[in-house]
């Protein structure tokens, strides 16, 4: 969330940038709404100030032995002044609270203006893409070949878009998965297995309602609101909600893996079958809360601990610095790693980086006490590393040989116990 006094001070440059992201941002209504509540709350301070006045004045009168009969009844009308301008504080209290929470984190100053993915800047490129003598086969061929994904059955029991992973393919996966989980802690980052369903309050708090409302699973009955987490950042943004934390105990570098439920994927048609968009699929995050002079550093931290994964199993991928129109609601800089798949003979995004700055904080009331003894919210990150569905296809479609077998990567060898398929 931002500060509105700080759009207030500053409304032109950073209506601006706002836009750069949604071109239909404006700020008339949310400025006009807090001016209204500030000017309410003056009025309901005047109203009470005469009410004290009035009850002074009862009481001389009543010392005096005079009629109060016409000072109670300014009284009782000046009481339901205040009720009424009370309700109309608490009202636009609401309504400016609520308004604030749909705009966006505003892009960092070095970010690209534009709304098209396609002007979104590479900033980094590491290995080649594969040479085949051969036409590759797409992983879905592979899978079939090797007897590792069971779209099918899945669509028997749930639908369209669940996949199941059997024999060596959910060893493969689960492979995966402990390599990135071992990789991350290495590295300094606390591994965390945590619930998949999380409050309306986690969700608001990591900036996923009331924008994303649609695009998430929800477990709403006579017992309980939940939603499943569309990604653990949720959750791990919310172990710290309404906390404040001690700077000398900052950074706090977090690692999970969950499953990851999103209505969204799903939608696309041939070009994304198999397992480039699904409604539930793996992943292992990074999380971090840190203060605003380290957030930077920590950024690129997180961005090597998820290169070192794709280029321990030999992957050729490149980093993408987002365009302020592609980078997520809540992100202010946005940096996409993207594997070549041969498959679909483009690159797929299979970690996304993002520095939240303060933005998801003050929606979370997750602060921390300075040195100086004030209390400043922290900035959070966040990022993929990684979602396993894409990386899944590229190993198999970038290690297939001319006879039919997947080479492992060595990395990868033991924890799977085997050279190749």
């Amino acid at each position: 969330m931002l500060g509105i006094k700080e759009l207030i001070k500053d409304r032109e440059k950073l209506e601006k940038r706002l836009r750069a992201k949604d071109p239909e941002i404006s700020l008339d209504r949310v400025i006009g709404v807090y001016q209204d509540h500030c000017q309410a709350l003056t009025e309901l301070e005047e109203l009470r100030a005469e009410l004290n006045s009035a009850s002074k004045k009862i009481g001389e009168a009543k010392r005096r032995g005079e009629d109060i009969t016409p000072l109670h009844e300014a009284m009782t009308s000046l009481k339901e002044r205040i009720q009424q301008k009370t309700i109309l504080t608490t009202e636009l209290e609401a309504q400016n609270h609520d308004l604030l929470a749909t705009l966006p984190n505003i892009p960092d100053e070095d970010i690209k203006e534009s709304l098209d993915p396609k002007d979104n800047v590479c900033i980094k490129t590491w290995g080649e893409k594969p040479n085949f003598s051969f036409t590759p086969k797409h992983h879905l061929e592979i899978a079939e070949q090797y007897d590792l994904l069971d779209f099918k059955r899945a669509a028997k029991i749930t639908g369209s878009g669940w996949p199941i992973y059997k024999g060596l393919g959910a060893r493969l996966e689960w492979a995966l998965l402990n390599l990135m989980i071992d990789t991350h802690q290495k590295n300094g980052f606390t591994f965390h297995l945590l619930p998949h369903l999380v409050t309306p309050e986690m969700m608001y708090g990591a900036g996923q309602l009331p924008k994303f409302g649609h695009q998430l699973f929800r477990v709403k009955d006579n017992d309980y609101d939940l939603y499943l987490i569309p990604t653990s950042e949720v959750a791990l943004n919310g172990l710290h909600y309404d906390e404040i934390l001690e700077e000398s105990d900052l950074p706090k570098l977090y690692t999970s893996y969950t499953p990851c439920f999103r209505r969204e994927a799903g939608a696309a048609g041939k070009a994304e079958r198999g397992l480039i968009r699904i409604h539930q699929f793996n992943k292992v995050e990074m999380f971090c809360f840190t203060t605003p002079e380290t957030s930077d550093q920590i950024f690129n931290k997180m961005m090597a601990s998820a290169e070192e994964i794709l280029e321990g199993l030999g992957l050729h991928y490149r980093n993408m610095l987002l365009v302020t129109g592609d980078m997520s609601f809540g992100a202010a800089r946005t940096v996409d790693i993207e594997v070549w798949l041969p498959g679909q003979n483009r690159y797929y995004e299979v970690s996304s980086v993002s520095n939240c700055r303060d933005f998801q904080a003050r929606r979370s009331k997750i602060r921390y006490k300075s040195k100086d003894g004030s209390n400043r919210f922290v900035h959070t990150l966040n990022g993929s590393g990684l979602a396993t569905s894409r990386l899944f296809v590229a190993l198999l479609e970038n290690n297939q040989k001319s006879n039919g077998r997947v080479t492992i990567p060595k990395i990868l060898q033991p924890y799977l116990g085997l050279e190749e398929l």
